[in-house]
């Protein structure tokens, strides 16, 4: 539960407001001294500080309050502080908030105010704890798989594609094929990419072929090959994707496109190895790692007779489905600063980059912020050099939480704290309290 440390050095007050916490489902102990709440604060348990800001008789600067809120700051950084202050010490609450403090309330202070402001605060110190845990864990196992695998360069801050990556090292080392599903532009290739570099064949030929940009009659000779003459135009052997990818891996994208005469080699091959030649009757034997990828519904198409069954079902040993960006958003804005290579994004263009839907996916992220580069006025990117169309109205726009680097950024750009709060949508108190999240110093 909980633990509420009041330090005043007037007994009734801490007497009244033990009560009143009490009373209210919250538990609280109360120091007499800045030296006795200090000690008490050092043996640990507590969650959130209530704390005066005089503690000599006569005495009204608010000097003592305040040597007591940095001397709790540097021990606990974490802790929210509430103030306690008369009007004589408003001015110097005020600023403890701007350096930090989670509120203030004057004398005598409104009970239902007050029990309001410490649920919230502990609820947000609950909720910021948490948050920060999950980062953390994030980023250790992030961390930890880049440190053993090699992730060809994949940038992503959401745990969808952790767990994605996660296990496309785990299926890299075995010898099935691997099917990856998911929209067009999304990164399955960037995910064939990672398995094979991390595969058993690392060091044999990637050889890429995309069954979407080939014409059906030379689909087949583009993977198996062909003899001179087997069609018109043909007049000398054409070497095809399997035995070039012999000893490797062949990345085959967009497979639902494969004729069902392809698609009845292909199954002969992924059981025998073997196959032959567009025009010969000489049947060759290769050992490749077959990696496919598709935006196709499978299921469907079988149903409908147009993908055989059983080589779906060779296919997919292995299923890793990649979800489009709009269900990742945590990964927009990584990729966002990535593709941009150290331009600065403003605000405005951060939050339309997340709000838009991206059906193009992470290859239309791209392309939006190419276009961006060539057309911006200015050195940093603003809202209207994306020249995306504005979200619909029928669908609510996610909330904006602005990172570390978005708070830095707009704390340059902005002449004050007040702006700064505006142009980020949030109050400064809840501007303070991300400050302090991030361990950023007001300017």
């Amino acid at each position: 539960m909980d633990k509420i440390l009041i330090i005043d050095d007037n007994p009734a007050v801490g007497q009244a407001l033990g009560l009143l916490l009490k009373l209210n489902g919250l538990d609280a102990e109360s120091a007499l001294t800045p030296q006795a709440g200090l000690k008490r604060l050092a043996e640990g348990g507590i969650s959130l500080v209530i704390q005066d800001m005089n503690f000599t008789a006569d005495t009204t600067s608010g000097e003592e309050g305040k040597a007591l809120f940095f001397a709790i700051r540097e021990r606990c950084p974490d802790i929210p502080i509430i103030l306690l202050t008369a009007w004589t010490e408003l001015e110097m609450a005020v600023n403890l908030v701007k350096a930090g403090a989670a509120d203030y309330l004057g004398k005598p202070w409104d009970d239902a105010k007050l029990i309001a402001t410490v649920q919230n605060l502990l609820e947000l110190a609950e909720l910021s704890q948490q948050q920060a845990m999950a980062r953390d864990r994030h980023h250790q196992r992030q961390t930890k798989l880049a440190a053993n695998f090699d992730l060809a360069g994949l940038v992503y801050q959401s745990d969808a594609m952790q767990r994605l990556v996660e296990m496309a090292v785990q299926v890299a080392k075995a010898d099935v094929p691997v099917l990856i599903t998911g929209p067009n532009g999304a990164g399955k290739e960037k995910i064939a990419e990672i398995i094979q570099r991390n595969s058993q064949v690392a060091a044999g030929p990637f050889v890429r072929v995309n069954a979407g940009a080939l014409p059906l009659d030379l689909m087949e000779a583009e993977l198996f090959g062909a003899e001179p003459g087997a069609y018109t135009g043909l007049n000398k052997t054409r070497i095809g994707r399997f035995e070039a990818a012999d000893g490797g891996t062949l990345f085959l994208d967009e497979i639902g496109n494969l004729s069902l005469s392809g698609q009845m080699k292909l199954l002969r091959v992924l059981q025998t190895g073997e196959f032959e030649r567009l025009g010969s009757t000489q049947t060759r034997k290769v050992r490749v790692r077959l990696i496919s990828a598709t935006n196709t519904d499978l299921p469907a198409a079988i149903g409908q007779g147009q993908f055989r069954e059983d080589l779906y079902y060779r296919l997919n040993v292995i299923e890793l489905s990649l979800p489009p960006l709009r269900e990742r958003r945590e990964d927009i804005l990584p990729l966002a600063r990535h593709f941009l290579a150290g331009r600065p994004l403003s605000l405005d263009a951060c939050r339309m980059l997340e709000a838009y839907d991206w059906p193009g996916n992470v290859r239309e992220l791209e392309n939006c912020l190419k276009r961006a580069m060539l057309l911006a006025l200015d050195h940093r990117i603003e809202g209207t050099d994306l020249n995306l169309p504005a979200p619909r109205q029928s669908r609510p726009r996610p909330a904006f939480e602005p990172d570390e680097q978005q708070l830095r950024d707009v704390l340059a750009q902005a002449p004050s704290l007040a702006e700064a709060a505006r142009l980020l949508g949030l109050s400064r108190q809840a501007l303070y309290r991300r400050l302090e999240k991030y361990g950023i110093s007001p300017p």
